[in-house]
C-alpha cells in the first residue's frame, strides 16, 4: 500500500520506511513555534520537566503577534515572559515589535520552513506551511513544551482526502474563495484529523499566497494539515526566502485516500461565509443586502502582498462608506514596507481606511477592531464563531480581500463587479 505525501514526510521524520493511517509514531521536528499567547504556557510547563534546556535554539521560533504592541498589562506580562526566556536561552528566531509579523506569514518569509519539514506550532493555523510542501500542524502548549525540550512529537498518522484542482480562476476569485467553497462543501468536520492534499493541473494557477491561504484554513475543515505538491513556484519562493536545503516528497501512485473531489476553478464564484461557522457559505450573488459596520483586511490568512495589492486595486480612487470602519493590517513588516513603497498605504488612507502595524489583533477579538453588540463585519480572517471578534451578539462574514474591499465602499457585502 502506497503512502500519501504527508505520510511520507512523517515516515521519514520517524525513521521508518513505511507508515499507515492510524499508526502512532514519534517524529523528529524541524521547527517548534509559539506566540505571545501560547508560549508563556509552554514555558511554565517546561518548568515541570527534568531538563530546563531547549533541544536546539535554532529550531524554535517565538513570535509576539497576537496582542502586540501590548494592548494591556496582561499582554505586556506575557510578552515580557517570552522576551526573558528567549534571551536566557539565546533563541535565534525570536521576533518582537519592530521586526515581528503575524507568525504564519513571517516564518515562510524568513525562510524558516521549507519543503519536507515537520513543524508543530502552538497555534491552530500552523497548518499554513503545507503550502510549501511541509507537514505542519497546530498543537497545545504542553506539546509545544515537550517539543522545545526534546525536538520530538508524537502523532497519529492521518488518513487523507485528495482535492483535484483544475481550470483557472475568474476575475476577483482567489484562493480564499476556493477554501471557503471546500469548507462549505465538506463541513467544518469534513476532514477531521485528516490530511487535505491538493493536486491537479489547476495548482499551477494558484499563487503562493493563494496556497498559503488555502493551507491556512485546512484546520477550519477539521484537518490535521493541508499540503501542496512542490512545483516551480514553490521552489522559486524557497530560493528567494531561504538558504536551507529542502526535500521534495510525492504521494505514491497507489496511495489510499478516504475521499476524492474534483474542483474546477473556472466554476467558482466569490464566496462568503456567514455567521457563525466557516461552513455556512454563500456565493456573492446570494448574499442579499447585508449592511456592515466594519471591514478587516489582514490576518495570517489574507494579509500578504497579493492581498494588499488586490484590496488597493479595488479601493483606488474610491472612498470607504461614511460611518464604516475599514482596517488594513499587513501581515509582516516587510509586507508593510513593500506596500508603502508601492503606494498601497497611500491608496488605503486616501480611501478612508486605517493601516495598522502587523498584528493578529481583531481576528481573535484581541484589539485593533473589536465589535460591539449588534455590529457586523466583513473580514478576510479565518473564523466567524460566536464572539470571535468581540461581543457575542456581533457577526462576522468571512470573505476574500476583493470582496472585503468592495464591501467597505458600498457598506454591504459586495463584489468589485458591483462598483
Amino acid at each position: 500500500m502506497g503512502m500519501t505525501m504527508t505520510q511520507k514526510i512523517l515516515a521519514a521524520h520517524a525513521g521508518l520506511d513505511h507508515v499507515e493511517a492510524g499508526q502512532l509514531i514519534e517524529a523528529d521536528l524541524d521547527m517548534v513555534l509559539g506566540n505571545d499567547v501560547t508560549t508563556p504556557v509552554a514555558i511554565h510547563e517546561m518548568d515541570k520537566f527534568n531538563t530546563k534546556e531547549v533541544f536546539d535554539k535554532d529550531k524554535i521560533a517565538m513570535v509576539l503577534d497576537h496582542f502586540t504592541p501590548n494592548k494591556d498589562i496582561k499582554s505586556a506580562e506575557h510578552c515580557k515572559c517570552v522576551r526573558e526566556y528567549a534571551k536566557e536561552h539565546d533563541i535565534t528566531n525570536f521576533f518582537d515589535v519592530g521586526e515581528m509579523g503575524i507568525e504564519h506569514a513571517l516564518l515562510p518569509e524568513k525562510g524558516l520552513v521549507v519543503a519536507g519539514d515537520a513543524v508543530i506550532g502552538a497555534d491552530s493555523h500552523t497548518c499554513t506551511y503545507g503550502a510549501l510542501g511541509a507537514f505542519s500542524t497546530g498543537v497545545g502548549s504542553t506539546d509545544m513544551a515537550a517539543g522545545m525540550a526534546t525536538g520530538k512529537a508524537w502523532f497519529k498518522v492521518p488518513s487523507a482526502i485528495k482535492f483535484n484542482i483544475t481550470g483557472k480562476f475568474n476575475k476577483w476569485v482567489s484562493g480564499k474563495d476556493l477554501i471557503l467553497h471546500i469548507i462549505g462543501m465538506i463541513g467544518v468536520d469534513g476532514a477531521l484529523y485528516k490530511s487535505m492534499e491538493f493536486v491537479g493541473d489547476g495548482i499551477a494557477e494558484l499563487t503562493m499566497d493563494d496556497r498559503f491561504t488555502i493551507a491556512n484554513m485546512a484546520i477550519e475543515a477539521g484537518a490535521k494539515n493541508g499540503i501542496f505538491p512542490v512545483d516551480d513556484k514553490t521552489i522559486a519562493y524557497m530560493k528567494e526566502h531561504s538558504v536551507r536545503e529542502y526535500k521534495v516528497y510525492e504521494a505514491d501512485a497507489d496511495a489510499v485516500y478516504d475521499e476524492e473531489y474534483t474542483i474546477d476553478l473556472s466554476k467558482l464564484k466569490s464566496t462568503v461565509s456567514f455567521p457563525h461557522l466557516p461552513e455556512n457559505t454563500h456565493t456573492i450573488d446570494d448574499c442579499g443586502d447585508i449592511a456592515i459596520d466594519q471591514v478587516v483586511i489582514g490576518s495570517c490568512t489574507n494579509g500578504r502582498m497579493d492581498d494588499m495589492r488586490i484590496a488597493a486595486k479595488v479601493l483606488e480612487g474610491k472612498k470607504v462608506k461614511k460611518g464604516l470602519r475599514c482596517i488594513v493590517i499587513p501581515a509582516t513588516q516587510a509586507i508593510y514596507l513593500q506596500s508603502m513603497e508601492e503606494g498601497l498605504l497611500k491608496t488605503f488612507i486616501e480611501a478612508g481606511a486605517i493601516v495598522s502595524t502587523p498584528t493578529c489583533g481583531p481576528c481573535l477579538g484581541g484589539h485593533m477592531g473589536i465589535l460591539a453588540q449588534g455590529e457586523k463585519a466583513v473580514a478576510t480572517t479565518n473564523r466567524n464563531f460566536v464572539g470571535r471578534m468581540g461581543h457575542v451578539d456581533s457577526e462576522i462574514y468571512l470573505a476574500s480581500p476583493a470582496v472585503a474591499a468592495a464591501s467597505a465602499i458600498t457598506g454591504k457585502i459586495s463584489s468589485p463587479d458591483e462598483l
